[in-house]
């Protein structure tokens, strides 16, 4: 099954009704026939989307909907609900209270699955991000705060400058967003510039039939508004159009000649999805970047640098060409902690891997995996070049002495290196940094602050 809807109506015959059209596109169907009923059954079974009825036995749907957006367990779930008939007021309350979308029956039952799929896709991606999310949060990286809110900025896509002037003045006064008027071409050229807009309004229809769905297509193709909310506005009726839209990722679909009111309660909700979406994908990326950087040095950790050691190999195996991997130590160390304080080691440590990185070239890796232990590995690199590195890293850490709170001339560091050669076929990274792990130790064990190659060295 492709996902779980639970039907919530009171009348036992449209309850089967929807269920045989939903089961024949395989969605796994639940039902229930009252409000009390729809709140425990969605709190229990977790359902992927609900469909609801706006009159039951118990409670008003619009009351259930609101239960639902208010219950930590449900507050995400997409809700369609369903009028027997054509109430503007209806609408309205029912997308207040929270409803993605209100069909009127009798529906077409192609409008109704395109609608399905398009809610059921957002929304699976958005419990995938909030699981991401959580995760972070579990590991101990803070949620992105929300902070105060700047108004966001809507582009008006059309064809006829003053039926774009006429939107922008039904949504004025009933959003705090900017809202702009821009072209085809000008939307595309905003994608270079850096000045994308918030949200999409297009017209499916602008120079040529369907072009509105073309642009929506692009749009939803390129990374730079691939999250972006796009609402299509669309000839009346124009069944095959919404259709088209819903499947090529619209996040929403009105028809021409709207209620004002309406577009401006749609557009609220979708800004308001994508500063929650943006907020959460902040916090998974600042999570991912914690979790595999050093937060002392800014080096990155050993979770990320035995992974990508792993790629440089895999694509030595596809050049042929030689790799290096070093293993570098600070010598005497402890004395460092021990005779100035931690404080003092933490830079000394902070001083090192600045210079360290500014000896290197951009492509190698440099992470810190241990105390005062540094990995290095260089792809493309031929031994001498690796031996000439070395020397370079341990001079310019030995050349001047490293200025400390509490050392008033500053403190004089020396490093020693272990250096393996790779050529991606005959060791796999273990073997590879067991190899410099005992080149480091020569090291150590021939006086220190000297560099010393693995003798099984490429």
């Amino acid at each position: 099954m492709v996902g779980r809807i639970l039907i919530a109506d009171d009348v036992a015959t449209n309850r089967i009704v929807l269920k045989v059209k939903l089961a024949s596109a395989f969605y796994d169907v639940i039902q229930a026939s009252s409000g009390q009923k729809t709140l425990e059954i969605a709190r229990k079974e977790r359902p992927d989307l609900i469909i609801l009825d706006v009159k039951m036995p118990d409670m008003d749907g619009v009351a259930i909907c609101e239960a639902l957006r208010n219950d930590p367990l449900t507050e995400h779930t997409p809700i369609i609900m369903i009028a027997s008939a054509h109430d503007s007021r209806s609408k309205l309350s029912a997308l207040r209270a929270g409803a993605d979308d209100i069909l009127f029956k009798p529906f077409d039952e192609l409008i109704l699955l395109a609608r399905v799929r398009s809610l059921m896709r957002a929304g699976g991606s958005a419990e995938e991000l909030r699981l991401r999310a959580s995760t972070c949060r579990d590991l101990g990286f803070a949620e992105a705060q929300a902070g105060f809110e700047m108004p966001s900025t809507i582009a008006l896509i059309t064809a006829q400058k003053d039926k774009a002037l006429r939107w922008r003045s039904l949504l004025q006064g009933k959003v705090r967003d900017r809202v702009n008027i821009l072209s085809r071409n000008e939307a595309l050229q905003s994608l270079s510039s850096g000045r994308v807009p918030d949200m999409f309004i297009i017209a499916g229809d602008l120079e040529m039939p369907d072009e509105g769905l073309r642009l929506l297509s692009e749009l939803k193709s390129r990374t730079e508004t691939r999250y972006m909310p796009v609402m299509m506005i669309l000839r009346e009726a124009s069944r095959t159009q919404a259709i088209a839209a819903l499947d090529m990722g619209a996040s929403d679909v009105m028809y021409d000649e709207f209620d004002p009111e309406e577009l401006a309660i749609r557009v609220r909700t979708q800004l308001k999805r994508k500063r929650q979406s943006d907020r959460l994908r902040e916090t998974v990326q600042d999570g991912l970047r914690m979790a595999v950087i050093d937060p002392l040095t800014g080096l990155y950790n050993r979770r990320y640098a035995i992974p990508h050691l792993a790629r440089i190999q895999g694509q030595a195996m596809k050049t042929k060409r030689s790799f290096a991997v070093m293993i570098l130590d600070l010598d005497r160390f402890k004395s460092v902690n021990d005779g100035f304080g931690h404080a003092a080691g933490d830079e000394v440590l902070t001083e090192v891997s600045r210079r360290i990185k500014a000896n290197l070239r951009e492509e190698d890796l440099v992470a810190r995996i241990g105390g005062e232990e540094f990995l290095i590995a260089m792809p493309d690199t031929p031994l001498n070049m690796a031996r000439g590195a070395a020397e370079r890293l341990r001079r310019a850490i030995e050349s001047k002495p490293i200025s400390v709170n509490g050392a008033a001339k500053g403190l004089n560091v020396t490093l020693s290196i272990g250096v393996a050669m790779g050529d991606g076929n005959s060791q796999n990274v273990n073997e590879l940094m067991g190899r410099a792990d005992r080149a480091l130790f020569s090291a150590k064990s021939d006086g220190r602050n000297q560099v010393t190659v693995s003798l099984t060295a490429a």
